[in-house]
């Protein structure tokens, strides 16, 4: 399996054979959808709707399927969610899901599977986000088109998810100054403009639209962004940057 699109294809060639009828469609979303995908540094999104709840046996086969496939996937892996088609439309907030998985979560599939899935069920705030790109900007990959399965997120559902991903970057920042960022930048821009963008689109409105001072920071996070290099951060600067960008947002 040599590229992104080998991954895609048996993921969803896999996926048809172990969900069969239960599988109503499979959306890519994130930035494979939206155009600034870097195989270095993006995992590969993927929401997967199904009819009714799969049960464990099923999920089990589903998740050393993917486990499998994320060793070919890029360094960030494969991030996934299984949601049943009742909560798209109309939209259910904070949504709930069926299975998830990203690598963050990999050693404890591997070492106690079952838990695992016992236990990776609940409702997930990030899916309003991910639901709204999927909506306006995302790709069907199988099954049923995306007007015809998802309904259209709240803007008060879609900012409370985006807001809660960046609402401690203050103390948060240094964890991963790219991505906070860009991700600061994004909320703005939705904020002041209503602009549904990737982190990279909200990196380039950043430096149109944040004041100048700010501008070789946004502009060294988007360079880290498209390359596959690190960069020394300063601090204070960044931490700045954070608060500064945290109160426009409130405000």
């Amino acid at each position: 399996m040599s590229d992104f699109n080998d991954v895609l294809k048996s993921f969803v060639t896999q996926s048809q054979e172990i969900l069969g009828d239960n599988l109503i469609g499979i959306y890519l979303h994130g930035s494979a959808a939206m155009g600034c995908y870097n195989e270095k540094k993006s995992d590969i999104d993927l929401l997967v709707v199904v009819e009714e709840t799969v049960p464990n046996n099923i999920k089990h086969r589903f998740m050393d399927m993917v486990i499998d496939l994320n060793t070919y996937a890029p360094p960030k892996g494969i991030e996934l969610s299984i949601i049943k088609r009742a909560v798209c439309n109309p939209f259910v907030y904070p949504t709930p899901f069926e299975l998830h998985f990203s690598v963050t979560h990999l050693d404890w599939y591997k070492t106690n599977p079952l838990d695992y899935i016992d236990k990776m069920k609940g409702t997930d705030k990030d899916l309003a986000a991910h639901l709204t790109i999927i909506y306006h900007r995302g790709k069907c990959l199988y099954g049923s088109g995306i007007k015809d399965v998802f309904g259209v997120v709240s803007k008060e559902d879609y900012f409370d998810s985006i807001w809660s991903d960046i609402e401690n970057a203050e103390t948060e920042i240094m964890n991963n100054p790219t991505y906070m960022i860009l991700n600061l930048c994004r909320v703005l821009a939705y904020k002041k403009e209503e602009l549904i963008l990737s982190k990279q689109e909200g990196g380039e409105w950043g430096v149109c639209n944040v004041p100048e001072k700010y501008q070789p920071l946004i502009a060294q996070a988007l360079a880290e962004y498209s390359s596959d290099k690190s960069t020394e951060w300063d601090k204070d600067y960044a931490r700045g940057f954070a608060a500064y960008m945290i109160t426009q947002i409130k405000n």
